[in-house]
């Protein structure tokens, strides 16, 4: 399994480049494998659309089991929102031997707070607002427990065609809690073409393009920004101040 980051070539590990290479198939959800298309030419490949990731995992794992070497790609990080979970639940199902391999990269979250500058400097937590495989009721309780803590907060799949409410309810929920004035970050196809980074605030988030290649991060108390930089104090006790 492995993690092919963000978007750009540059921003993937050695380790995840050389897998790639050495592998006889490769698997994956079309876009990314269209990513990485310099990396695997000639490379026998295997796609699927959204929503088809069994389908994709039990063609890595077979393929496996016929002996062949396979990498199955996830953007970021597979341990993280991707494919690691699957095919390992699939392999112990099987109950069968293969040798695997899980390569890690850059996830999503840590892709945009690059960008926007240091925002993830303290405790945080990451959620999905997917409901396809999460009941929308335990999303809202982990939103409401991580408004509640004063985490910091990276928001993966805020918005597609046909869920627009979701991102409106996190919104509320946080507003609840966090001043209307908290630094928000918003990073829209982090690392690939046509790259957006804005600063906002709490208040403002909804008035901004968002769809599910969004990453949204919502800042702490001591969240500030600083010209283009959004920061997130980490309590060190810098000379001049209390």
């Amino acid at each position: 399994m492995v993690g092919i980051g963000p978007g750009r070539l540059d921003d993937m590990t050695f380790r995840a480049v050389n897998a790639l290479k050495d592998s006889e198939i490769v698997v994956g959800y079309k876009l990314y494998l269209d990513l990485i298309a310099d990396i695997i030419p000639g490379k026998t490949t295997y796609s699927s659309g959204m929503r088809r990731e069994i389908d994709r995992a039990r063609k890595a794992v077979d393929e496996a089991i016929a002996g062949k070497t396979v990498s199955i790609i996830s953007s970021g990080d597979p341990g993280i929102y991707g494919m690691a979970g699957l095919v390992l639940e699939i392999i112990s199902e099987l109950n069968c031997n293969v040798d695997v391999e899980v390569i890690p990269g850059i996830p999503s979250a840590n892709a945009a707070a690059a960008l926007l500058g240091a925002p993830l400097m303290h405790d945080h937590a990451v959620i999905s607002l997917s409901d396809l495989l999460t009941p929308w009721e335990s999303i809202e309780n982990r939103l409401e427990l991580a408004a509640r803590g004063d985490f910091i907060i990276a928001l993966y799949n805020p918005m597609s065609k046909n869920r627009d409410w979701q991102i409106k309810k996190a919104v509320d929920i946080f507003l609840k809690y966090k001043p209307s004035s908290t630094c928000v970050g918003i990073v829209k196809n982090a690392s690939r073409e046509d790259e957006s980074i804005v600063l906002t605030t709490l208040d403002k988030t909804l008035s901004n393009d968002i769809d599910m290649k969004t990453i949204i991060i919502i800042g702490n108390t001591t969240t500030f920004v600083f010209k283009k930089f959004m920061i997130t104090k980490r309590g060190y006790k810098l000379a001049g101040t209390d």
